[in-house]
């Protein structure tokens, strides 16, 4: 599972991975990780069980110990998962009979994307699919604080550039950063007490809002 992390542009999260069943809860943790970093908690549920699924697809129908990708892209008010294989051999919905194990997942991935398709690439083929994210404004406020908590991170040593996030973690930069800009209005002379009561009311009023 080594090499997992984030890439530039921002929000964009490249996970290689190798086809193997022994890879997939790894990666599934990975896809929850990094969308709990971007403040998209509402669909760590349904991403991480398509991701899984698509993963899946790569082991049985391109075979065991190929090297696959899963991209992560927010833009435009939605998230993209890409999953990208070394076939060129496009998948197809189908029904699958009663007791079939297989044949499923391109279902559940219709079922809970938003909109899906396949694409050629010059070394096999994507299978994508996009979620909404909701409210435009909620989520620019979410990809911000997201950000601004990724560098403050970085810069206090919270977070290694190329490290697996984690939640517990997060919080503890995010506490570190409101202790800082508390400080940082206390040398210019401002009540920070004053500050958090404004803050407060200002989210209140939004989630309210919301």
């Amino acid at each position: 599972m080594d090499g997992y992390g984030i890439t530039e542009p921002r929000l964009r999260s490249v996970l290689p991975f190798r086809a193997a069943p022994d890879e997939l809860s790894g990666l599934r943790l990975t896809v929850r990780e990094q969308l709990n970093l971007w403040g998209l908690a509402d669909l760590v549920d349904d991403v991480e069980v398509v991701a899984g699924e698509l993963a899946a697809n790569v082991v049985r129908h391109v075979g065991q110990g190929t090297a696959a990708t899963l991209v992560l892209a927010v833009g435009d008010g939605r998230l993209r998962l890409e999953a990208h294989d070394g076939s060129h051999a496009v998948p197809a919905i189908r029904q699958p009979g009663d007791y079939d194990e297989n044949g499923r997942g391109l279902r559940l991935l219709a079922a809970l994307a938003a909109d899906w398709g396949t694409m050629l690439t010059a070394s096999g083929k994507a299978v994508w699919c996009e979620f909404s994210l909701g409210v435009k404004e909620e989520y620019q406020r979410l990809r911000r604080a997201a950000s601004t908590l990724e560098v403050y991170g970085r810069i206090s040593g919270r977070l290694a550039p190329t490290s697996a996030r984690n939640l517990a973690v997060l919080e503890g930069s995010a506490t570190g950063l409101i202790a800082d800009l508390l400080y940082w209005l206390a040398k210019q002379g401002r009540d920070p007490d004053d500050f958090l009561d404004r803050a407060q009311m200002c989210y209140e009023a939004e989630s309210g809002a919301a």
